[in-house]
């Protein structure tokens, strides 16, 4: 560019100066130039907009139903299952217990039986919850394996003592 030329920006009309009206005198740019969102940018962008609001708080509804049901339910069969898991030896017959040790958990018990149901060790236990009332409240049945807590092991009995 040379000192003292002026370049014309023919990208942008210049604006005008209105000549009626109470704005009369002051300078508008030509209706062409002026960038807005047009109505259905607008309708698009509300609809993107309360489509996500609603999914979020769709998870936040759900989420706070599932923390309601924790803390209104009592135990299930299924942590006394995970109990015997863990434990290192399966013995057949019944068994009891309570959840006294767990806060809001009083008064429950749980009612175990396991039998062996094949050589090597695979055991299947019976769980029941009872409620304080008396009343059954979960019940499963799982099959656990175990070897080397059976009284047959590898598949040979076990001689009574003589």
């Amino acid at each position: 560019m040379t000192p003292g030329r002026t370049i014309l920006d023919v990208t942008r009309p210049s604006p005008r100066k209105t000549t009626s009206g109470p704005l009369c005198g002051v300078a508008a740019l030509p209706r062409a130039s002026v960038r807005a969102f047009t109505l259905i940018e607008v309708m698009i962008a509300t609809t993107i907009f309360f489509i996500s609001m609603f999914a979020i708080l769709g998870v936040l509804s759900s989420g706070v139903h599932a923390a309601a049901i924790l803390r209104t339910s009592g135990p299930t069969a299924g942590m006394v299952a995970g109990y015997f898991t863990v434990s290192n030896t399966i013995d057949e017959g019944s068994m009891t217990g309570d959840f006294s040790d767990i806060a809001g958990y009083e008064g429950y018990r749980w009612v175990s039986n396991a039998r062996e149901v094949a050589t090597n060790g695979l055991f299947q236990m019976d769980f029941v919850v009872v409620d304080p009332r008396g009343v059954q409240s979960s019940m499963l049945s799982v099959l656990l394996y175990k070897p080397g807590t059976g009284k047959n092991k590898l598949g040979v009995q076990q001689q009574p003592p003589r």
